[in-house]
């Protein structure tokens, strides 16, 4: 196991990790609704500053300095050995009571204050937004998770969307649980982690928020139960794999190798320091964000 600097404990099932240009990390909690951010100076501060209510899940910074946020509505909960899920254990829902659908949030990263910019695309309400990233055009993707019910679980989709609010649209392929999204460096690929089966896949980008066809490629099928990801400089691509810690995936499809975890809930991962070779981790289900050395950079995000 990788040695890990704990950087905050008690959050409340943290996700969507953000370097921000300060040096601090901003993280969702995904069962108390806010955002916290985090020194990482290993003291444990945590300030709360923003209450967005249903379930934050993925974060991304646009070019307006803004943070955008895939809000996921909220969820059940379950605990299992004091460890935090977000599914009732019994009926095995995550649909929570009085639930009317997820959204993507604009927050301004010092005040809190936060806007709703889409609920829907094409008259399809989001089900779960999870996880989103920006492409250098200042639009981003991101994915909708769905939600399950006793007996049935929705279908999942990849979308791209303008900044302003001002244009949304989808690709038209369904998935069981598309989590995790990103951009290969030349950004001529858009990658998202499909969690229920474990899989890889990647769409040819043509021209911001267009692919080749809808079919995805599948580039690589795992042991695992996959969430969010980044993606390193030399274009690897790494999976937070519920688990199994973080996998790590070649892109051309040759092979995976694993990164154990200390939390069977890692459900994200993000690269920052002078060299972006410090991993931040989310490890979910006791409610840490950790650090480590990782052995290469992460790739630069646009903004």
């Amino acid at each position: 196991m990788a040695d890990i600097t704990e950087l905050a404990t008690g959050l409340q099932f943290p996700e969507g990790p953000v370097v921000m240009p300060d040096g601090s990390i901003v993280v969702t909690e995904i069962k108390s609704g806010t955002l916290a951010r985090v020194q990482p100076d290993g003291r444990g501060t945590v300030e709360r500053f923003a209450d967005l209510g249903g379930g934050p899940n993925g974060a991304a910074l646009g070019p307006d300095g803004y943070l955008y946020i895939a809000n996921n509505g909220g969820f059940l909960w379950s605990e299992l050995n004091g460890m935090l899920l977000p599914v009732d254990m019994e009926t095995r829902s995550n649909t929570p009571p009085g639930f009317t659908g997820g959204w993507i949030d604009r927050v301004h990263p010092d005040t809190g204050e936060h806007t709703v910019l889409y609920r829907e695309c094409d008259g399809w309400e989001f089900r779960g937004p999870n996880d989103l990233v920006f492409d250098s055009h200042g639009g981003f993707w991101f994915t909708d998770f769905g939600k399950s019910q006793p007996r049935t679980a929705d279908k999942g989709f990849l979308h791209y969307a303008l900044a302003d609010g001002s244009h949304i649209e989808r690709v038209p392929f369904a998935m069981y649980g598309p989590n995790g999204v990103g951009l290969s460096p030349d950004e001529s690929r858009v990658y998202v982690a499909e969690s229920m089966t474990g899989r890889l896949l990647g769409w040819d980008v043509t021209a911001p928020g267009k692919v080749a066809a809808p079919q995805p490629e599948v580039i690589d099928a795992t042991k695992s139960h996959f969430d969010s990801l980044a993606v390193e400089e030399n274009g690897k691509v790494v999976v937070a794999a519920i688990n199994h810690g973080l996998c790590i995936l070649e892109p051309d499809g040759s092979g995976h190798e694993y990164v154990e975890m200390p939390d069977p809930m890692t459900t994200n991962v993000a690269f920052g320091g002078p060299d972006r070779t410090t991993a931040y981790v989310t490890l979910s289900g006791y409610g840490r964000l950790v650090s480590l050395d990782w052995p290469r950079p992460g790739l630069p995000l646009p903004y």
